[in-house]
């Protein structure tokens, strides 16, 4: 069941789509608000697609048709992608625009292999202007192609491998925390990686993670709380350690091919040497 800021932001939002033009053909409200999770700090999150491309000041424009106040920009302007960020109200709204032609395009890359949230959110997302493109990604993005999940796991266990483990000691001396944590960091990334591909769900975003995970059939045990346990630990060699025990339990679970099974050998070999 929403909880009740999403129900009360989803109804901010709706009054956004309405009062776009006709240029505007489709509205995707995206984010926790779409998953009915917002809380008192979520904001609204919505792609919004034209019929032709725009410049930012045009992208602008339709932001005050909606009654947006307080606008700005975030991040790298695309040549067709734009960003416009908001208040409506008092609540926060961030709009990302895409043109039809460049929506197709942006699409048809992230079936084909493109790392982006992107997938996710449309998977969730819930049409508030439309023109069926929406429900027509929807149904496509139901199926997550094998061959796409097999990339992914070997492209994340890439890492795990191919120099001494021995190497692992280098990052748990004294003043070498910011190596470590960029170690583990990147780590944790290339685990939910393959957690995600193995369970053919598209990768979200890492917020709410514990939720996120929860329902993955295949995953190692208490994979939410160990990462924060590794990057939370104050010692360096068992932060270490509990991170490289992570990674060796879910390179386990994945199916075998070159990356993956170099990556056992050479993780349970760096859990011996920090043990």
């Amino acid at each position: 069941m929403p909880t009740e800021r999403s129900e009360e932001l989803r109804a901010l939002a709706q009054r956004i789509a309405d009062a776009f033009p006709p240029s505007v053909v489709e509205v995707v409200l995206t984010g926790s608000v779409s998953r009915g999770v917002a809380d008192e700090v979520s904001d609204v999150e919505m792609l919004v697609v034209t019929d032709s491309p725009l410049e930012l000041e045009e992208a602008y424009q339709l932001a005050e048709c909606a009654r947006l106040e307080g606008l700005d920009s975030w991040g790298t302007q695309g040549v067709a992608a734009k960003r416009v960020s908001g208040y409506l109200e008092g609540q926060p709204f961030e709009l990302i625009f895409w043109p039809g032609a460049f929506a197709e395009e942006e699409f048809e890359a992230l079936l084909g292999g493109k790392l982006s949230s992107s997938a996710d959110a449309l998977a969730n997302g819930v049409p508030l202007r439309t023109t069926g493109l929406l429900a027509d990604w929807q149904a496509r993005l139901r199926d997550y192609p094998d061959e796409l999940a097999a990339a992914r796991i070997e492209e994340a266990a890439l890492p795990w491998g191919g120099f001494t483990p021995a190497g692992l000691l280098t990052i748990v001396r004294p003043g070498e925390r910011l190596s470590l944590l960029e170690w583990m960091f990147d780590g944790a990334l290339r685990v939910l990686r393959i957690v995600y591909a193995v369970n053919g769900v598209w990768e979200p975003t890492t917020k709410r993670l514990a939720a996120r995970v929860e329902s993955l059939a295949i995953k190692p045990n208490r994979l939410a709380e160990r990462i924060t346990d590794a990057l939370t630990e104050p010692d360096p060699r068992r932060a270490l350690l509990t991170m490289t025990e992570l990674q060796l339990d879910t390179v386990r679970l994945a199916p075998s091919g070159p990356n993956v099974d170099r990556a056992r050998v050479w993780l349970a070999e760096g859990v011996e040497l920090l043990r």
